[in-house]
């Protein structure tokens, strides 16, 4: 059963919350793996999981590449493993967004809008959102006909046609998802080149329902009330096209979910946190006690797993720069 931090009101104070050793902003794999770590370190960390809580992974189809699971699992089923298991040993998730934070002394302060939350240390694992292509058109068909999730919506385009833009492994793998759906998926790429990976690649050109087009981009969706074609433009020629679909997913990547530390935290020119090592470990900021760890930080890999093994090491830095400054001791956190 998830269990929330409940506000003390006091005279003085009206939005005062009990005092935690350690705040992980995220659930993602990276969250709830420190989160996991954390609790089992006895840090009864709270773990802000956000209105759309579980990271990208709630909106991924098969996850044939995580350890443990030969036959591979459903992204939303192995984010609520993760989940189960961190909460049993103590981990209390919010589901809320983090609205702001104030990292220049400790204990550090992090807001639920007029909640506050104390905490000694702190984990950034906020993840990365997905990137929109930024035409009005597109915006004006979101919901309806225009996603950014096939794994949510694919079911709506049974025997329909759909696009994919994006030339990735997200996009190779939405498209290959959308052929247990759709009559065709048709890949709009605006390069002459996938960037995913080789096996990835071999499927989709081995699916008989996927056709690729280079050098191509959405100029406009159109469409009445729902999408009916789109509009695209040759990006080395400039000749347009009218292609019909009657849905268009969007995978063209990741924009990171660090506007809530701009001024605080050091980000590198993409936006992503960077992290120092000034402290303890790894995965330590600029700021001594705020630790960071996944695809908020990392923009190479982007993998589940990868994003784990940052949540568990700073999980680990966190604790043991608790213990260095004397407010826990040691216990379990690297413990098999």
């Amino acid at each position: 059963m998830t269990t929330t931090a409940t506000p003390i009101r006091t005279s003085t104070d009206p939005v005062d919350l009990s005092h935690r050793k350690l705040a992980i902003i995220g659930s993602g794999p990276a969250g709830l793996t420190a989160a996991l770590y954390a609790a089992r370190a006895n840090l009864e960390p709270v773990v802000f999981a956000g209105n759309a809580p579980l990271g990208q992974l709630m909106i991924t189809s098969d996850v044939e590449n995580y350890p443990g699971f030969p036959d591979g699992i459903l992204g939303p089923e192995l984010m609520d493993l993760f989940r189960r298991q961190a909460e049993r040993f103590g981990a209390h998730l919010v589901e809320e967004d983090v609205t702001k934070v104030d990292f220049s002394q400790r204990p550090f302060k992090l807001w639920v809008r007029d909640d506050l939350y104390l905490a000694d240390a702190v984990i950034v694992a906020t993840g990365a959102s997905a990137l929109w292509l930024g035409l009005p058109s597109e915006e004006a068909f979101r919901g309806r006909g225009v996603s950014a999730c096939a794994t949510c919506d694919g079911f709506f385009f049974r025997d329909r046609e759909v696009a994919v833009v994006g030339g990735g492994d997200t996009a190779l793998e939405e498209a290959l998802f959308l052929t247990k759906f759709a009559s065709k998926v048709t890949m709009l790429v605006r390069r002459d080149e996938f960037r995913g990976s080789k096996i990835m690649q071999d499927r989709a050109f081995a699916h008989p329902k996927v056709e690729v087009k280079w050098n191509r981009e959405v100029a406009e969706v159109l469409g009445n009330t729902t999408v009916d074609q789109l509009r695209l433009r040759d990006t080395q020629t400039g000749k347009e096209e009218v292609l019909n679909a009657q849905g268009l997913f969007i995978a063209i990547g990741y924009k990171p979910n660090t506007d809530l530390f701009v001024g605080l935290l050091d980000l590198d020119a993409r936006g992503y946190c960077e992290v120092s090592g000034r402290t303890v470990g790894e995965t330590s900021s600029n700021i001594e006690g705020v630790f960071v760890a996944g695809d908020v930080h990392d923009h190479t890999y982007r993998q589940a797993v990868t994003a784990a093994g940052e949540g568990c090491k700073a999980a680990i830095d966190a604790e043991r720069w608790l213990e260095s400054i004397g407010e826990h001791v040691a216990t379990t956190a690297t413990n098999w």
